[in-house]
């Protein structure tokens, strides 16, 4: 039989405010964070967001600044703009009751891997899942992520990078806890037989 906790709490009724007692179980979840990658949305994990619950965790998808509700601010968002939105969600996250704060996973997709990865040097972080993960340079991070020279950021992802020289690799490189990165479509780097 599992422990529980209560509180007490007012409800509020025709101006009034009846006395109760929310008693739950004391068991706290997994927290999983789901973030999007670059012309996403929270609604791409929405449905496999109800599918993690059901198994046992709490989750939270959300949009980053850029996308759904603040399109406008595309061509002015930046990657530190970004990372703050997952670390406000990260931080949301741990803060629901029943999350247990040792045990927080982060499924990243494309740039929301990214952001994800450089996360685990800021926030504990024990399972990491990055899909297809995009990569940047460090040197160009207060420029706005829409106005990126997408010819220079392809030659770059060209090049054999360490950990030393780029923050997401080094943060990956850092990260003690268990990961998983898997392929996507009709990717060359991590080809379907891996």
């Amino acid at each position: 039989m599992l422990t529980t906790r209560h509180n007490t709490i007012d409800i509020p009724v025709d101006g009034q405010h009846i006395a109760g007692t929310l008693v739950a179980a004391s068991t706290t979840v997994p927290g999983v964070l789901l973030v999007h990658g670059w012309d996403g949305s929270q609604e791409q994990y929405i449905h496999r967001a109800h599918q993690i619950a059901a198994l046992g965790c709490v989750c939270l998808t959300f949009d980053l600044r850029g996308h759904a509700r603040h399109v406008n601010q595309r061509q002015e968002v930046t990657r530190e703009d970004n990372l703050g939105d997952v670390l406000a969600a990260y931080d949301q996250l741990v803060s629901h009751p029943t999350v247990d704060p040792e045990s927080i996973a982060i499924v990243g997709s494309s740039y929301g891997g990214y952001l994800g990865a450089i996360v685990t040097a800021m926030r504990p972080v024990r399972w990491l899942a990055l899909r297809a993960p995009a990569l940047y340079r460090d040197g160009d991070w207060d420029v706005p992520k829409g106005r990126l020279d997408r010819k220079d950021l392809a030659a770059y992802r060209q090049l054999v990078i360490g950990g030393a020289d780029n923050r997401a690799l080094g943060a990956c490189a850092a990260f003690r806890g268990d990961a998983l990165i898997v392929e996507s479509e009709h990717d060359k780097t991590v080809p379907h037989p891996v």
